[in-house]
């Protein structure tokens, strides 16, 4: 039997990582088209789109026939297709906030998807003091309702939901990825981390994380941006190691 989801993306992590999470850990088969297929939709006209987007990721419900972009919007559908979602008004608005966090770090360290390139006094700038903040809104969140470095969620759910798995999907990436952050997300939001990593360790996202780094290698964003990124990365780690 065909699976229930097809995912549009790129081969890489990025935004929709945190979808591929949620089916991972719910154990639901998924299906993502090839690079040519992706970019076919991506480059269709708008009035021939199933869904009107801008870019991926595009999850096409085929149980349903829905078809969703923004990584938000599928991660929730999803979520609640899976029964991953707290089930509550107020858990649910939170997880929400949650999902949208997480894509807000993703556009704010490749600076509006590549809008701007990073420079070494920008990025200087930025993990001085707005990714420090970020991490400590991760970290107080889950401070407000009992999360310990060996037990409890995000949000203080008897089970990890949603918005622990794209937070996982979120720092677990950035960890693998770039490790030159592992200091700050440490040092910063050390509980989160400790969260992120016991998700991350489960067998089927452990497995969709060896698969993808054999097939990914360490590529996180591609292109232009990440070069951009890494170069202004490996610069200030430098300057900070000595």
């Amino acid at each position: 039997m065909p699976a229930r989801f097809v995912l549009y993306y790129w081969p890489i992590p990025f935004r929709a990582q945190s979808i591929r999470y949620i089916l991972a850990y719910a154990g639901e088969p998924w299906h993502e088209p090839d690079l040519d297929k992706v970019t076919a939709l991506y480059q269709s006209a708008v009035p021939e789109q199933p869904v009107p987007f801008m870019g991926p990721p595009v999850l096409h419900d085929r149980d349903e026939d829905v078809w969703l972009s923004q990584a938000p919007a599928i991660a929730g559908h999803v979520g609640e297709v899976v029964g991953l979602m707290p089930g509550t008004a107020t858990k649910d608005a939170l997880t929400r906030k949650v999902l949208g966090d997480c894509i807000d770090v993703l556009h704010a360290l490749t600076r509006n998807c590549g809008a701007l390139m990073w420079t070494k006094e920008t990025w200087s700038s930025f993990a001085e003091q707005r990714l420090p903040r970020w991490l400590q809104i991760f970290e107080n969140l889950g401070a407000r309702n009992a999360l310990k470095a060996d037990s409890g969620t995000l949000l203080g759910t008897p089970e990890p939901g949603v918005a622990d798995l794209a937070c996982a999907s979120l720092w677990v990436t950035i960890w693998d990825l770039l490790p030159e952050l592992r200091e700050r997300i440490a040092s910063h939001s050390p509980n989160v981390l400790s969260l992120s990593q016991r998700i991350a360790s489960t067998d089927a996202i452990r497995a969709m994380r060896a698969d993808q780094e054999a097939r990914w290698g360490n590529v996180w964003c591609e292109g232009e941006i990440e070069e951009s990124l890494r170069a202004a990365l490996s610069s200030w780690h430098r300057s900070h190691s000595k």
